[in-house]
């Protein structure tokens, strides 16, 4: 979550008045992420989420992950369910911006993880994969190879010392000859940016799973493989070989990986690694100062991908 488009109440409460929630009581910015505007929104009727979706999030495709995080909950996933208005609508605009309100979730994301916390949300994440495999709609993967290789493209116009040599470590990875490792594979809805942070606990249980924005339709080993690049390394990239096995083993519990998946998951976690080491060299190469967000090292994401590309995971 983050803040960059700056909404006061008296501009966001006839937007809120839509939903029937009655007068703003207060409206606090959440200064976390890096994609989307969020506020802390507090009303006669309870505590919400007020989402502004900013330019990384096709306005088109809200629908679909909206629509996801509503098919999980009804499956009893802890997810967020986006208000409608009197129209049946869920999206609107406010100073300029798509916007939404969703319920608020109990809990808080961890910083210090449990093994214990990792199974969870290893089992969380299957259970999302296996609960959402039904959901009829489509929309294919918002920062898959054509968009990886347009980002790699933008930050070359700017790129310069170190930035530019990490571009040079990623070239092979967005070449138009660069090999699939998802071709094949089982494949549907997923969630796409699956980091602890997105994750909320609640005694010790996971109590709310958020940020839907990337959901598309990939393989869910895809997936995994996201997951944990996000919660089996330190802060630096370096590999944490315990968590990595704690939330593998989680997610296997509820579902197993084929030999296919096993096999190709070492690839499918350096595609991961390049696409977040791609979208964080983007952002502090065009990072907006007035945003009240700040930019995360891509170095620590291709430390990860000198891991995956010589890792070998238990078999």
């Amino acid at each position: 979550m983050a803040v960059f488009t700056p909404v006061e109440e008296a501009e966001a409460d006839p937007f809120i008045r839509r939903f029937g929630l009655g007068p703003v009581r207060a409206l606090t910015p959440i200064a976390e992420g890096v994609e989307n505007t969020n506020y802390r929104l507090d009303t006669d009727q309870g505590r919400f989420v007020l989402t502004l979706f900013e330019g990384r999030t096709d306005e088109t495709a809200l629908p679909f992950c909206l629509g996801l995080t509503r098919h999980a909950a009804e499956r009893g996933l802890p997810c967020a369910r986006a208000l409608t208005d009197a129209e049946g609508r869920s999206i609107g605009r406010l100073n300029g911006r798509p916007a939404a309100i969703l319920n608020w979730l109990p809990g808080a994301a961890k910083t210090e993880l449990s093994l214990a916390d990792q199974a969870a949300g290893g089992a969380l994440l299957a259970r999302l994969h296996l609960a959402a495999a039904d959901y009829p709609a489509v929309r294919a993967n918002p920062v898959g190879a054509a968009a990886r290789k347009s980002l790699f493209e933008r930050c070359a116009t700017r790129a310069a010392g170190a930035d530019r040599r990490i571009l040079e470590r990623l070239a092979p990875w967005v070449a138009d000859d660069a090999p699939d490792p998802a071709a094949g594979l089982p494949r549907g809805p997923i969630h796409a940016d699956y980091f602890p942070d997105n994750l909320l606990f609640e005694a010790g249980a996971p109590s709310g799973l958020i940020d839907f924005y990337f959901a598309c339709i990939d393989a869910f080993a895809y997936d995994l493989a996201i997951a944990l690049s996000a919660w089996g390394f330190d802060a630096k990239g370096a590999p944490l070989p315990a968590a990595l096995n704690a939330f593998q083993s989680g997610y296997e519990s509820i579902r197993p990986l084929s030999p296919a998946e096993r096999a190709a998951l070492g690839e499918l976690g350096a595609v991961a690694a390049v696409r977040f080491t791609l979208t964080r060299l983007h952002d502090r190469l065009f990072h907006d100062p007035l945003a009240l967000v700040t930019p995360k090292d891509p170095a620590s994401f291709l430390r990860r991908l000198d891991w995956w590309t010589g890792a070998a995971l238990a078999a």
